[in-house]
């Protein structure tokens, strides 16, 4: 919004000059300026002011997105928020704009790096406060990167620089997060609390599954276990409710569904009457016929077209659902769950493929005509092999000779410059706009990305480091690099907020502070040397 900046700065600074002539003496060492740049730098005073403005851009996004498919978005996993940070300092650097970017609170990650009982894995074992404490961190570091900018833009302004127009059209860093509350972390009261606590923080999307909470896996994992419709759609009120009661009244609500890759359900629900939804769910279970004299003492029994049957009961005392029933499950469970104020949806599959997603999205499509998806673009992939095998199938199909490739080792590093090779990849690059156009995708996102990044540098960093390069493996891997990209975390007493502090002291003290930014700081090593006019004038010749 044009001018927002310049016109908060100058409501504030009215307001503590108002202020001052109110209090009198007692506020003589105020600086009316210095205030109104600190209240300009903190756009957002609560986590419930982020999640209403975050919210009303997200509603805006699917508008969009209704009207031209096109029009998607895209986050990525953060687990900390320096990741989160640097994420959308990145973001604007070079893409100029954080319009359609979100970011994403994975549970996984939550588990696997922020429990206080260590890593975990992805079965709602880890604290439910730890998702809460995530999203206000990743805030805090939001913030702190639009204070840090700020400032710099309002020094230079006071250096005699013309910055005016960056700073009224300063765009912020905080962008909307959709944040995984898993299976609800109990009951629905459970999940209600938990809702809050994650709305309070500054959460504007929470997405929950259909997973039983004690019994969660994660979604890229065997032995997951669902719920009734009716236990599921009284979580989507419980979420739906605290949004309401904190004032987030554009809050968005993310439905799960797990039935694709599950098999089994802990409970049977009770049909009221034929059709109901507690009766469909049942048609599902896979039962056998048996005569009432047939069945064992406890046993349990249905009523199935006339005749008696008996649902297979696993040993530890779980149902199984029937065989090829799982899409239409997906369709059942998605239909559902926006009928009863679910906003999108998240589909779990089993691997990365257009057609699959869009023939079940299709099929509620036809009965909820604007439904939208948010789609895992997951790591548990393992996307070179499932290209490579979408490409084989179809060169074979169009008459290409592939005797050069070995069908069960398309993998292998030999086919790295194939034509194989160079069509798969084409078409993970034009994944996200394909499945956006073709399948409903509303929002694409890679849930573990910097839990596979930090992998990823460490093993590079340590490989030479430990090695006869030693520093020089540091040096050329990562400090040179962010010098040459213009990383601005090479700065980093910088991005940590010590300028900013050190501006804040001379508020507070004036010519009595002690500062950190003097000529002995080392930081003054990385700043940008403008060129020498010798060297101008080579250039020139």
């Amino acid at each position: 919004m044009k001018n927002l900046s310049q016109t908060k700065y100058q409501s504030a600074l009215e307001k503590v000059q108002n202020l001052k002539q109110k209090y009198g003496e007692s506020w003589n060492s105020i600086n009316p300026e210095n205030a109104a740049r600190m209240i300009t730098q903190n756009r957002f005073r609560t986590g419930l002011d982020i999640a209403k403005y975050t919210a009303a851009i997200m509603r805006k996004d699917m508008a969009e997105y209704d009207q031209d498919h096109s029009q998607y978005t895209q986050s990525l996993g953060s687990w900390h928020g320096f990741v989160a940070q640097q994420n959308m300092i990145a973001i604007k650097k070079h893409h100029k704009t954080t319009n359609k970017k979100y970011l994403y609170l994975s549970g996984w990650m939550v588990a696997a790096l922020r429990s206080e009982f260590g890593p975990l894995p992805d079965q709602s074992m880890h604290e439910k406060t730890a998702v809460s404490a995530l999203i206000k961190e990743i805030y805090d570091f939001l913030r702190q990167a639009d204070a840090v900018e700020l400032n710099d833009l309002f020094k230079r302004l006071e250096n005699g620089e013309d910055v005016q127009d960056e700073i009224d059209n300063f765009e912020t860093h905080i962008v909307p997060i959709i944040a995984d509350i898993d299976a609800g972390f109990g009951n629905e009261e459970a999940t209600y609390l938990l809702a809050k606590q994650m709305i309070e923080a500054g959460a504007c999307a929470i997405q929950i599954e259909n997973q039983v909470s004690d019994a969660k896996q994660c979604g890229h994992q065997d032995g997951k276990v669902t719920v009734p419709h009716e236990d599921f759609i009284a979580k989507l009120n419980a979420v739906r409710y605290a949004f309401l009661e904190l004032g987030v009244e554009d809050g968005v609500i993310v439905a799960r569904t797990d039935s694709e890759g599950a098999g089994l359900t802990q409970k049977l629900p009770v049909s009221q009457q034929e059709g109901d939804l507690a009766s469909k769910y049942l048609a599902f279970v896979e039962a056998e016929s048996i005569a009432i004299e047939d069945a064992r003492e406890d046993d349990v029994l249905l009523k199935r077209d006339g005749k008696l049957v008996r649902p297979v009961r696993l040993p530890n005392g779980l149902y199984k659902f029937k065989d090829g029933s799982n899409i239409d499950r997906v369709v059942l469970d998605c239909i559902t769950s926006l009928q009863n104020g679910a906003d999108l949806l998240w589909i779990e599959t089993p691997t990365p493929n257009v057609r699959q997603i869009a023939h079940m999205v299709n099929r509620v499509k036809e009965v909820v005509p604007n439904a939208k998806l948010v789609y895992n673009n997951s790591p548990s992939f393992n996307w070179t092999l499932n290209f490579r095998n979408q490409a084989y199938e179809e060169m074979l199909a169009e008459g290409e000779n592939m005797t050069a490739y070995d069908r069960n080792n398309l993998m292998d590093a030999e086919y790295d410059g194939s034509e194989l090779c160079h069509r798969a990849d084409e078409k993970i690059k034009t994944f996200q706009k394909d499945a956006a156009r073709e399948a409903g995708v509303f929002h694409h996102l890679i849930t573990l990305p910097t839990y596979h990044t930090t992998a990823l540098h460490m093993n590079d960093l340590t490989k030479g480091y430990f090695s006869e390069d030693g520093m020089l493996a540091y040096v050329e891997g990562v400090q040179r690099q962010e010098i040459r990209k213009g990383v601005s975390c090479v700065k980093h007493q910088r991005m940590a907020g010590s300028d900013l502090g050190d501006d804040h002291k001379t508020f507070f003290a004036g010519e009595k502070a002690l500062k950190a930014g003097g000529e002995k700081n080392t930081s003054n090593q990385f700043a940008e040397k403008k060129k020498t006019a010798k060297r101008e004038l080579v250039m020139d010749k």
